[in-house]
């Protein structure tokens, strides 16, 4: 995939001290790790928990857990991510 892709970061609500919400923490190192490459992300609520899905020309390239992410951080060391990173590098 070429530089400046757009890709549509999906993610559910998941649960952080006994309450169920949709919160971006998890996704920090993820979109860090994908606008290094310059790649655009857009940011979209879903209502299933704990999901992330990564979009990629109307395509679901990438998905996995939200508790599996790293919290913070800029997504460097976390495995996922750099997962998540090839995925979308290898879209077509």
């Amino acid at each position: 995939m070429p530089k400046n892709a757009l890709v549509t970061l999906r993610y559910g609500a998941y649960r952080s001290c006994s309450v169920v919400e949709h919160r971006t923490f998890r996704l920090q190192g993820l979109q860090a790790v994908l606008k290094a490459d310059g790649h655009h992300v857009i940011l979209e609520e879903i209502p299933d928990w704990n999901e992330v899905q990564l979009i990629v020309n109307g395509e679901t390239v990438f998905q996995c857990n939200i508790n599996d992410l790293d919290f913070g951080g800029d997504g460097l060391l976390d495995p996922l991510c750099q997962e998540a990173r090839h995925a979308v590098l290898n879209a077509y």
